[in-house]
């Protein structure tokens, strides 16, 4: 079974950084684009950042372009996004995924089919 089991969510004030981790069980994802997800309440899931398999590509949403950065170690088969300078509308639950292929980051979130269980992100103002 696929699990993907996220960490480090929390309360932080504006201005503030987190650091999310998410750890991979069940297969090895060292062949796979993985990434970050979030939903705010009332909004829809968005995407915010993604990495090629190899390490060598990254995408983020231009929400959150040049505050967060997304990283991954293969050889824990772990993926972690560094949040700095968070904002209040950054307040949401944040999800790891894996993918198939990488570029199914762009096409949309429907084509993502392995998700965590998510890992709340509250920014106070």
């Amino acid at each position: 079974q696929v699990r993907l089991v996220e960490s480090g969510g929390g309360l932080v004030q504006a201005g503030g950084s987190l650091t999310l981790s998410c750890a991979a069980y069940g297969r090895t994802f060292s062949d796979s684009p993985m990434g970050w997800f979030r939903q705010a309440p009332g909004k829809e899931r968005e995407f915010v950042a993604a990495i090629s398999w190899s390490g060598t590509s990254t995408y983020y949403a231009d929400s959150v372009k040049g505050r967060f950065t997304i990283s991954g170690d293969n050889a824990k088969n772990a993926v972690y996004l560094r949040m700095n300078s968070l904002r209040p509308a950054d307040t949401a639950v944040y999800y790891c995924t894996a993918a198939h292929d990488y570029d199914d980051y762009y096409r949309g979130l429907s084509w993502i089919p392995y998700w965590g269980q998510g890992t709340q992100v509250t920014v106070s103002s």
